[in-house]
């Protein structure tokens, strides 16, 4: 099983009172409802950074295109998923 560590945090009153009530309703502690926040938030955060650094080596690393030809390329997924959608309607 993963070890965990403590951590401290301050809450205010009504933010607080809701994870009292959470808890309750779930019969988790304040712990639990903290500890699964945290990592969503984390797993989060996590996910979205690495979309963003792999942007930013794609834009280092591979020729970038203009925007009308971003468009072209826009126009014709569209005109493909359309397609595509009225040949499933046929």
């Amino acid at each position: 099983m993963d070890s965990t560590s403590p951590i401290t945090t301050r809450l205010d009153a009504a933010t607080l009172e809701t994870l009292d009530r959470l808890g309750e309703r779930y019969d988790r502690s304040r712990s639990w409802l903290v500890a699964q926040a945290v990592r969503q938030f984390v797993e989060r955060e996590a996910e979205m950074l690495a979309i963003i650094e792999e942007g930013e080596r794609s834009a280092r690393e591979e020729p970038l295109i203009s925007h009308e030809e971003m468009l072209r390329l826009i126009d014709a997924k569209r005109a493909e998923l359309r397609a595509r959608r009225d040949k499933a309607a046929a």
